[in-house]
């Protein structure tokens, strides 16, 4: 669920909430890894590169034994690349 709150704040421009819902999740559980890419999304959308780049990080860090097919995975990776 807060993944998704998260988003809906993203969606609604409204990056303070998404980040503060997604600090909630990332303090531990099964979403943590999630976390850390929609921290990265909403660091990103407030122009904060070196915030949203060390999120990015984070979440490949986390995600580096995945199948490299999965679609968030590209997603991030593409998203990220523009950051760069």
């Amino acid at each position: 669920m807060p993944t998704l709150n998260a988003q809906f704040a993203l969606s609604r421009n409204d990056t303070s909430k998404a980040i503060e819902v997604l600090q909630i999740a990332g303090r531990g559980g099964l979403l943590c890894s999630l976390s850390r890419l929609g921290w990265g999304r909403a660091y990103a959308l407030q122009g904060d590169s070196a915030k949203s780049r060390a999120a990015y990080q984070d979440f490949f860090t986390l995600w580096k034994d995945a199948d490299p097919d999965i679609p968030v995975l590209i997603a991030a990776k593409a998203e990220y690349a523009k950051l760069q």
